[in-house]
């Protein structure tokens, strides 16, 4: 049946974007072959999608929580989602998608289908796409078609064409996307001998199949991980392991060939218009693969140059660039890229005075021996254990999940030919396993372990022994993390429905497993019974981790019930620091 074009129908096309993205992940990274060999156009699209579904969700509660308990109208909701993914965007491709979901919020904020029905409707979608592949356009530098651009525009043209409804017009989109998808192999020479058709438009089709379900109720046909087969696609010949590349919307088309530039510089930038085109001009003339988009005084850049600070500087001149990211190109393979097929990515650093990593001048990579453990960890005071026990630390900042290039860095300073991963976190799962694909086309075994919380980690970090074979102390690790019950403390900031009931603004929620089960009004007694059902069903040993501020008298109080309470449990304090739940809970 179909929905309306309003503020539900984009919260639903958020999260079936961001599912599908989830699932071809992969895929999309495995035909990914032009210009630079780094395999992370799926990872990018998936967390600019999520960036964007994030803002969405936010605008939702923040109407939830005002006094009149409103709900968000579709301007409010395209812009955030708009918002969401130019701050979120990550790399070549997610930059251009971020440039497109801007465009369709400009007309459906203001355009003839704010607040209406029918034809007005689907009149707005279409304008809407088509002001997407405009903008889009107008966002890259040197255009180059057969990329996620000419994907855009064939979008645009299949809705301009569609009669009926904006779900009847959302699925032509889709369809002349698709269709537009296919014949990208006869547009890039590249991609033609690799056999591919482009990724950053096999991403962009799944965004749009994502739109299509949403507002018609029924999922478009499943496009299939694909290779170009005469004049169809087939779905038995994926790329072969280590053919990964980025999107090539605004690259020349020899760009990986010739042994092109050398690092990928991206960061925010808060600029005037003016400085933003004359930036423009600065960064054209230093490398190539230039994307600016955004508006208002807010910009993501992305640009592929020689000289990285050279890019930064010019940020710095035009405005206040922040969020910085380089990435380094291993510029001898990219170079024999052209003979062998494509390259593998030299490693991605950050600026020199980031976790000590080299700086942009490169430098010789050390020889990778032995095991380590890489762990995601919401805390300072976490940080400090796992660096205690041996493993490297990635630590989470409030709102802002590492992505998968901070992972793969971490895993690179490891300098180990095997790592296990735990990501601490249920939402970092698509994350985490992108990093590991990515670690392992460098030559690194590496193994995730579906944490699902700090405690999780702790408890796999330490049973980890690097003396026994690598996959017996997966094993051993993994039954540690599964054999693990875990629970959060945190304070309500809204009134709304939870699992244990309605709660208020300032109530303590237990969230035990992932869900709230106990409402209380103050923490420690509510972090009681939490243990008290928690250890019901047996325990062991109980960790407590203690958020930023809390006291240590509500831990010796927790130590008292449960060694009153609970005969021959042990417990231990971990001071984790982390600024989000006050008290993390595990039990073994």
């Amino acid at each position: 049946m179909p929905h309306t074009l309003d503020a539900d129908a984009v919260r639903t096309w958020c999260g079936l974007a961001l599912d599908a993205l989830g699932r071809a992940r992969a895929d999309i990274d495995a035909i990914n072959v032009y210009p630079v060999a780094d395999g992370d156009t799926g990872t990018n699209l998936y967390l600019t999608v999520e960036s964007a579904s994030r803002a969405v969700d936010a605008a939702f509660d923040g109407h939830a929580a005002s006094p009149a308990a409103s709900r968000p109208t579709l301007a409010d909701v395209v812009r955030a989602m708009a918002h969401g993914a130019l701050i979120g965007a990550q790399g070549n491709s997610g930059t251009i998608l971020a440039q497109l979901l801007r465009g369709m919020a400009d007309v459906l904020a203001d355009g003839p289908a704010q607040g209406s029905q029918g034809a007005d409707e689907a009149d707005g979608l279409r304008m809407a796409l088509r002001r997407a592949a405009d903008l889009a356009y107008l966002a890259v530098a040197h255009p180059v078609e057969g990329t996620v651009l000419t994907v855009a525009v064939a979008a645009a043209e299949g809705a301009e064409r569609a009669t009926g409804d904006a779900a009847t017009v959302a699925r032509a989109a889709y369809e002349g996307a698709r269709t537009a998808l296919q014949a990208t192999p006869g547009q890039l020479d590249v991609l033609a001998r690799a056999g591919v058709v482009d990724a950053g438009g096999y991403g962009l089709v799944t965004v749009l199949g994502g739109l299509a379900e949403a507002l018609s109720g029924e999922a478009p046909a499943a496009l299939a991980p694909v290779r170009s087969h005469g004049d169809g696609l087939t779905r038995d010949a994926l790329a072969p392991a280590g053919t990964h590349g980025q999107d090539p919307a605004g690259c020349p088309a020899d760009s990986a060939a010739d042994g092109g530039p050398a690092f990928e510089v991206i960061y925010l930038l808060e600029a005037g218009d003016m400085a933003v085109a004359a930036l423009r001009e600065r960064l054209d003339a230093l490398g190539d693969s230039l994307v600016i988009v955004g508006g208002d005084g807010l910009w993501n850049v992305h640009v592929h140059v020689n000289d990285a600070g050279a890019a930064v500087e010019a940020g710095i001149q035009a405005g206040r660039p922040y969020r910085i990211r380089i990435t380094h190109f291993d510029g001898a393979a990219a170079r024999k890229a052209g003979a062998d097929g494509p390259a593998r990515p030299g490693p991605a650093v950050v600026l020199p005075d980031q976790h000590g990593a080299k700086g942009p001048t490169g430098g010789p990579r050390t020889e990778r021996t032995g095991r380590a453990v890489v762990a995601v960890v919401p805390g300072d005071g976490l940080a400090a254990l796992c660096a205690e026990a041996g493993a490297t630390a990635v630590a989470t900042r409030p709102g802002e999940p590492p992505g998968s290039g901070e992972l793969v860095d971490a895993v690179r300073r490891a300098g180990a030919r095997e790592v296990v991963l735990l990501p601490n976190d249920t939402e970092l799962r698509h994350t985490a396993a992108a990093a590991a694909a990515q670690a392992r086309a460098e030559g690194v075994r590496v193994a995730v372990i579906p944490t699902r919380s700090a405690v999780q980690g702790i408890a796999a970090l330490a049973v980890h022994e690097p003396g026994r074979s690598f996959d017996e102390d997966v094993v051993a690790m993994t039954s540690a993390a599964g054999a693990t019950r875990y629970a959060e403390l945190a304070v309500a900031e809204r009134q709304s429905w939870t699992m244990a009931g309605v709660c208020q603004a300032g109530d303590v929620l237990g969230m035990i497993d992932g869900d709230v089960a106990v409402i209380g009004s103050e923490l420690a007694a509510t972090a009681e019974t939490v243990l008290d059902r928690m250890l019901a069903s047996g325990g062991e040993m109980v960790t407590l981790v203690l958020g930023a501020g809390l006291p240590d008298e509500v831990a010796e109080r927790l130590e008292r019930h449960v060694r009153e309470g609970h005969f021959a449990v042990d417990t231990v304090v971990y001071h984790g620091g982390q600024p989000t739940a006050p008290l993390i809970i595990g039990i073994e």
